[in-house]
C-alpha cells in the first residue's frame, strides 16, 4: 500500500506542471496577469493557439521534427539490430574484443570540435545527416539488445536451424518477433531523444526553416520570438494573449506527441517486465 502510494504522489507531482501550462495556455490575459491561473484554465481563451499556429513557424519545425524523429529512430533501431545481433552468436569470432571496443567509446569520445569537423568534411553540415550519423547507435541500447537476445533459448534457435533456417532468416522471422518489448522500449528512447534534439541542432543546422521543434520552443522561451513571429502583429493582438500563455502554449504542443505515443508501447514494457520475471 505504502508503494502505492509513493508511486502515486510521484505520478502526480509529473502531472501538475503539464496541467499548468495547459491551464495557462487556455486561460484569459487578466487572468495570467493577476496570478490566479493554477491547474484549472480561467476564461477559456483559444487565441492561443490560434496566434501559435498561424502566426509562427511552429507547424514547419513539428514538420521537421517529424522528420528527423521518424527517419532517425528508423536508421538508428535499424544500425542497432545490425550491431546487437552479430555480437549475441557465440559462435562469432572476437565478439568480445569487438563488445570492449564499442564500450570504449561509451568512456571515451572525440569531442566537439573533431566531431564537428567531421560532419564537415562530409558535407553533411546544415543537413539532418548530422543528426542521425553522430548517434545512430547508442551503445547502451545496443548492449540491451544484445543482452535480450542472448536470453533466448538454444533449443528454439537450433530447431530453427534443423528445419533449414539461416541466420538472417532467424533473425527476421524467429528473433525479432519475439523482441517486441525492447524493440518497443528502444524505439520509444530514440524517438524521444530524436524528438528533443536540441544542441545538435543548433551546432549542426544553420538554416532556420529546418529548425526542430525544440529548437523554436527554446526560442520562445528565451528572447520571446513567437511575439515578434506573429503575422500582423498589432496592438490589439497582444491585448489577447500574454508571452506566458503562448510559451506555455508551445511547450504543452510539444509535449502531445510523446503523451499519444507512450499509451501504444506501454503494453509491451508490461509484457517485457512479466518475461524478465517467469524463470523456467
Amino acid at each position: 500500500m505504502i508503494n502505492y502510494a509513493l508511486l502515486g504522489v510521484i505520478a502526480v507531482s509529473c502531472l501538475l506542471p503539464m496541467l499548468h501550462m495547459l491551464a495557462l495556455s487556455l486561460s484569459t490575459n487578466d487572468a495570467i496577469v493577476s496570478g490566479f491561473v493554477s491547474l484549472w484554465p480561467i476564461g477559456w481563451n483559444f487565441e492561443t493557439y490560434h496566434k501559435l499556429f498561424t502566426g509562427t513557424r511552429i507547424l514547419q519545425a513539428a514538420r521537421n521534427s517529424v522528420e528527423v524523429t521518424a527517419v532517425g529512430t528508423f536508421l538508428s533501431m535499424l544500425f542497432t539490430i545490425l550491431g546487437a545481433y552479430p555480437l549475441s552468436r557465440k559462435f562469432m569470432y572476437g565478439r568480445k574484443f569487438f563488445t570492449m571496443l564499442i564500450v570504449f567509446t561509451m568512456v571515451f569520445n572525440g569531442g566537439l570540435i573533431p566531431t564537428y569537423l567531421v560532419i564537415k568534411s562530409l558535407g553533411l553540415v546544415n543537413t539532418y545527416g548530422a543528426l542521425w550519423l553522430p548517434g545512430l547507435i547508442s551503445v547502451y541500447n545496443m548492449l540491451v539488445m544484445r543482452s535480450f537476445f542472448n536470453g533466448f533459448p538454444e533449443e528454439i534457435e537450433e530447431a530453427a536451424r534443423i528445419d533449414g533456417c539461416g541466420e538472417i532468416r532467424l533473425m527476421l522471422q524467429m528473433i525479432l518477433p519475439l523482441s517486441l518489448p525492447v524493440l518497443a522500449a528502444l524505439t520509444l528512447f530514440y524517438g524521444v531523444g530524436y524528438w528533443n534534439s536540441f544542441f545538435s541542432v543548433m551546432i549542426y543546422i544553420n538554416d532556420s526553416s529546418k529548425n526542430t521543434l525544440a529548437v523554436l520552443i527554446q526560442q520562445m522561451i528565451s528572447s520571446q520570438q513567437l511575439l515578434q513571429e506573429i503575422a500582423n502583429t498589432s496592438s490589439e493582438d497582444l491585448t489577447s494573449v500574454t508571452p506566458e500563455s503562448i510559451k506555455a502554449a508551445g511547450v504543452f504542443v510539444m509535449i502531445v506527441p510523446m503523451l499519444i505515443l507512450y499509451p501504444f508501447l506501454q503494453k509491451y514494457f508490461v509484457k517485457g517486465v512479466m518475461i524478465g520475471s517467469v524463470k523456467g
